[in-house]
């Protein structure tokens, strides 16, 4: 009798589990892969560092600014930049650059960041030389590409005349072209060129290197740098490996959420396509054979009930 009593919940609970098996939908379950970090990009189309010195005052005022200077994931366009400089020109604005063309764009992703820079028919002034362009470029662009897993790539070109200081100019990939003229002062300008890493890329169209004595309108020298269509990047780190990723799998039933834990809490219809067979078969015999126990079971806990 005490067989028996503790015999049928036993049975009962196999049972259960066999029809709860058999009868619970499938689920999917998926594992979360690091992401990885996206790349980075910029461009410029102009970069001044330059130093004004006044006629009437012992001070220099500094003439640091850029134009469209943007960061990915972002773009700007504008063809004429002002600056105010006190003390300087009687207070009016000094247009630094002027130019049909004059814009800069930046991407970036988790697999590429890339970033250009493009000017076309541009003229640069400095402060005391209101009539006279420093330089004056038909067309200068730059380029840099950062892709993930790949070579970083960088590119500038100068096309067409280049004018400086009022002469046209010919420009060497050896070493700076200098440009003096007598009473206003020296321009030595670079073609840049360009610089890559494992990771990074950079190019900047031209260089100039400014020292001029204008004398002109309460400016005695300017001295510094100004540097023409300027972009560069860092690649994309990628992302994450997962060890056991199955690219692209495409499950023949609707995922669904699962919140239980322990073995079972999570079942898949397409686990055996890992190379073992499909258990189903063998799961629905097995569950046959335990309700086929349990019912037995219950049969005999009942004929011992009855005598």
């Amino acid at each position: 009798m005490n067989s028996n009593t503790f015999r049928m919940p036993a049975a009962v609970l196999l049972a259960t589990g066999a029809v709860a098996l058999l009868t619970a939908p499938p689920a999917i379950a998926t594992g979360g892969g690091g992401a990885g970090s996206e790349g980075k990009a910029g461009a410029v189309v102009l970069r001044t560092g330059l130093d004004v010195g006044l006629l009437n005052k012992t001070v220099h005022v500094p003439l640091k600014t850029t134009l469209n200077e943007v960061s990915a994931p972002a773009t700007a366009g504008k063809t004429a930049l002002t600056v105010t400089l006190d003390g300087v020109e009687g207070g009016a604005p000094v247009r630094v650059l002027k130019a049909d063309v004059a814009t800069s764009e930046a991407t970036a992703d988790k697999n590429r960041a890339e970033a250009e820079a493009n000017l076309a028919k541009a003229r640069v002034h400095v402060p005391g030389l209101p009539a006279l362009s420093l330089i004056e470029v038909e067309k200068v662009t730059s380029k840099a590409v950062c892709e993930a897993g790949k070579k970083p790539v960088a590119s500038s070109n100068v096309l067409g005349t280049v004018t400086a200081l009022g002469k046209k100019v010919t420009l060497s990939a050896g070493g700076p072209t200098k440009v003096e003229v007598p009473g206003i002062g020296l321009v030595s300008l670079e073609l840049s060129g360009t610089q890559t890493t494992s990771t990074t890329a950079a190019a900047a169209a031209l260089r100039l290197k400014v020292s001029v004595n204008p004398l002109n309108l309460n400016v005695a020298q300017v001295d510094g740098e100004v540097v023409l269509a300027e972009a560069h990047c860092e690649s994309p780190k990628g992302p994450a490996a997962t060890p056991d990723a199955k690219p692209d799998a495409k499950p023949d039933v609707k995922p669904q959420t699962v919140t239980g834990s322990g073995a079972g809490s999570a079942t898949g219809a397409n686990l055996a396509e890992t190379g073992g067979g499909s258990p189903a078969p063998y799961v629905a015999g097995g569950a046959l054979v335990l309700l086929g126990a349990g019912a037995a079971a219950l049969v005999v806990t009942r004929r011992g009930r009855a005598s």
